[in-house]
């Protein structure tokens, strides 16, 4: 459902909000064996979240990636998403015809539009406070 570099980037942004909430920046590597990610597509996945202002990367003997701790509680999950994937998971098709609506819709149109709505509710709801939290207290895991 999301894209590789979706997958990647809600997980770095777990991990990052986690070693924030510790007051602690992360490396590049670092976050990359964290989620068992390649170090190079990493790097431009958080240069994306960077971008976009989810993440912060400072540069120099200090640097690191971080979050702002008082600003983990706003980041939601459809903020990670949207950056990254843009909105095509909300209206993209279950069988991935390039023209299904409601005036053409697929077989599946009607049960997947009904998938997708609940999907952006969770995500528009999931702080990734909560999902570092939970990380943190080794209730979830980012590795396979």
């Amino acid at each position: 459902m999301f894209s590789k570099a979706c997958e990647y980037g809600i997980r770095a942004s777990i991990y990052i909000a986690e070693q924030s909430l510790l007051e602690r920046k992360v490396s590049l590597k670092e976050i990359s064996e964290a989620i068992e990610s390649p170090t190079a597509y990493t790097s431009k996945i958080l240069q994306q979240l960077s971008r976009s202002f989810i993440i912060n990367s400072d540069k120099g003997p200090t640097g690191g990636f971080s979050m702002d701790t008082q600003e983990i509680e706003k980041v939601k999950l459809s903020t990670i998403v949207l950056a990254i994937d843009g909105e095509s998971i909300y209206n993209g098709c279950g069988l991935g015809l390039k023209k299904c609506n409601e005036k053409m819709p697929c077989p599946v149109h009607n049960q997947f539009k009904l998938v997708r709505d609940e999907l952006k509710k969770m995500l528009e709801s999931t702080t990734i406070k909560s999902l570092a939290v939970d990380f943190e207290k080794g209730l979830t895991f980012l590795k396979r």
